[in-house]
């Protein structure tokens, strides 16, 4: 890989509360979901994900200024479970659309604007918790190599000592979510792609089969 300029940027802090209050927004998503399409008891998922939420929130600094493994453990736990959730409800209302006969077209395209919400959410906190080694190590200016490469960081020049912030990988989640591939900000590692590359594959399930047939049967 090409040595990038000014690369790893001077250590900077961050706040930890954007990432935590989008794991609450994609719990809260599920909750909206029909209950045909909840795995199990409906308050099985929220309730396990709500209490896994909190204790991030007790055990976590609200400002991360180094590598913290533990709170980086539980905080890729919960994410896994949300996404869980989620990929179960993609499954199930996939099946109700093909294999039942519909009839609450309404009810399954809010449904399908719910499950891709909560998809963007979900890759934004898996984006800002594996790039360069995870939040507390850029925070600590202990950066890994690169797993995206950023437009700011093509040129020192224009943004020194710049480094993301949760909101940039946020954007990246969107863009990549209603595109269906990068755009200006291109993964270099294989992880990197794949992520980015399973997002693409759930989105596109979601617009193009779920959404579109529910279109249909309104």
């Amino acid at each position: 890989m090409p040595t990038l300029p000014g690369y790893p940027p001077p250590a900077r802090g961050e706040p930890h509360w954007p990432p935590q209050l989008t794991v609450a927004v994609a719990i809260a998503l599920q909750i909206f979901l029909p209950d045909r399409l909840v795995p199990g008891p409906r308050w099985l998922f929220p309730a396990l994900e709500a209490l896994m939420l909190v204790v991030l929130f007790a055990a976590s600094p609200q400002r991360l200024v180094q590598e913290h493994r533990p709170r980086r453990r539980l905080a890729l736990a919960t994410t896994a479970l949300v996404s869980l959730g989620n990929a179960i409800s993609l499954v199930l209302l996939a099946s109700n659309l093909l294999h039942h006969n519909v009839t609450q077209g309404k009810q399954l395209v809010i449904a399908g604007i719910l499950i891709w919400l909560t998809n963007v959410l979900l890759f934004s906190l898996w984006f800002w918790e594996s790039d360069r080694g995870g939040p507390g190590r850029r925070a600590a200016g202990h950066d890994g190599p690169p797993d995206f490469l950023f437009p700011q960081m093509a040129d020192d020049r224009l943004s020194p000592g710049w480094r993301p912030l949760f909101v940039d990988y946020v954007y990246v989640s969107l863009t990549n979510a209603a595109a269906f591939s990068p755009t200006d900000t291109m993964p270099l590692t294989p992880m990197a792609k794949g992520l980015m590359s399973v997002q693409s594959l759930v989105s596109l399930v979601t617009i193009g089969l779920v959404v579109s047939r529910a279109v249909n049967i309104l």
